[in-house]
């Protein structure tokens, strides 16, 4: 019997393994996936912790109610991968494999930055993990007054959109308790935008104008000075806080990189970017937000790449050429706050556009605009998330990009 083993039992390292339990014949393909606890996290969820829309408890799950019969569960810490022997090392013994999809995501490092952790508890936080989301909740309740700052630390990191989102989110959080007058909302950012692209960057800074949201572009943030409540840059600027969230710097897994798996320190794994099959390694994949793709480290981007990787999986163990067939295909609803979000729609080539999504012409969704409708297709998504995207069902959404029903200049 031929052996897969998917490291990663995240969204995407879920995904693939339930996809593929339905293509491998069970008497041919044992399928093992292993990760070190059995807690699943809906990480679009942990944006709405801070400001009491979900509790902790409505965004976590156990990892073993989401995997599929016929496939081992292995709750263990990963050591090693040693590509070259087919074998991987973990704190529950060792695992040969035939083909092995890395799916171990990316972690956020606090240690990187001077000063960062020492304020953690204080006036420092962040909302990308549970833990850090649940004391933010407390943080912003307590919050009279004063300067509340984002900072992101350097760029990629997790959800590119999800900074935009806190700062919408702060500005009605605090209309909602009657002290937005009391509070400056800074987003501070390394980007010369709030965005990466050109037209969703001319959006979300007129609606960070509009909301009264200050930005701070082209900051190289170098220090974290939780006493004096200031954040200094690598050229000497600063700003002041009273309140910080920030957006540490995202590593990928310390194995991989300990391994010699990973291209660079920074623990990314060089990946093809149209077929999903690792660049340097062979009978390997990767999948989710562990690659080095020049596109959003998202959940829509671990959904429409596992499609493709799946497809080049079967292809590769049939012996024929994989399809370069993964565009950069990502969208993202993201809540503007008051009941109304935006979504963007795009991949490697073509940036958001305006237009109507999923169905060209009528939606019900819009594209580079708030709505009510997004709004709540964004909350929808949740139910999605665990009923159907994890387990591994098909979702009427192609994993490229339509450009029908776009308005392109």
């Amino acid at each position: 019997m031929k052996k897969l083993v998917i490291l990663g039992a995240g969204c995407a390292g879920t995904m693939v393994a339930n996809k593929l339990r339905k293509r491998l014949s069970e008497k041919e393909w044992s399928i093992t996936i292993i990760d070190q606890d059995n807690r699943h996290i809906y990480q679009p969820g942990l944006l709405f912790v801070p400001f009491g829309i979900y509790q902790p408890s409505e965004v976590v799950r156990p990892r073993s109610e989401f995997i599929g019969k016929g496939i081992n569960f292995v709750q263990a810490q990963i050591t090693r991968l040693d590509a070259k022997a087919q074998k991987v090392s973990t704190s529950a013994g060792e695992y040969a494999y035939d083909k092995v999809v890395v799916a171990t995501g990316v972690y956020i490092n606090p240690e990187e930055v001077d000063g960062m952790k020492e304020g953690y508890g204080k006036n420092c936080f962040d909302f990308y993990t549970l833990e850090g989301a649940t004391a933010l909740s407390k943080a912003l309740r307590e919050f009279k007054g004063g300067k509340l700052v984002l900072d992101i630390a350097e760029m990629p990191f997790k959800c590119p959109v999800a900074p935009l989102e806190f700062v919408y989110l702060a500005d009605w959080y605090f209309h909602e308790r009657g002290i937005r007058d009391k509070v400056e909302i800074r987003l501070v950012t390394p980007l010369p935008g709030a965005f990466t692209k050109p037209k969703a960057t001319v959006f979300f800074t007129e609606l960070i104008h509009q909301k009264g949201i200050k930005i701070t572009p082209n900051f190289d943030l170098n220090e974290v000075d939780a006493k004096e409540g200031k954040i200094r840059s690598a050229g000497g600027a600063e700003e002041a806080f009273d309140l910080l969230v920030c957006i540490p710097p995202n590593l990928g897994a310390r194995f991989l990189v300990e391994s010699g798996v990973a291209m660079d320190e920074v623990g990314y794994v060089n990946t093809d970017k149209h077929t999903m099959k690792a660049v340097n390694h062979e009978n390997m994949f990767v999948v989710g937000d562990g690659t080095n793709l020049p596109t959003s480290k998202a959940g829509s981007v671990a959904h429409f790449s596992a499609e493709v990787l799946v497809e080049n999986f079967m292809r590769e163990i049939n012996g024929e050429p994989l399809k370069p067939e993964f565009d950069g295909h990502a969208n993202c609803f993201i809540e503007t706050g008051f009941d109304k979000a935006a979504l963007i729609d795009f991949n490697y080539t073509f940036e958001p556009l305006p237009g109507k999504f999923p169905l060209p012409g009528i939606g019900p969704f819009s594209l580079l605009q708030e709505s009510k409708a997004n709004h709540w297709g964004k909350m929808m998504f949740k139910w999605v998330y665990w009923n159907k995207l994890i387990t591994g069902e098909e979702l009427p959404l192609a994993a490229q990009l339509n450009l029908a029903g776009k308005h392109q200049d």
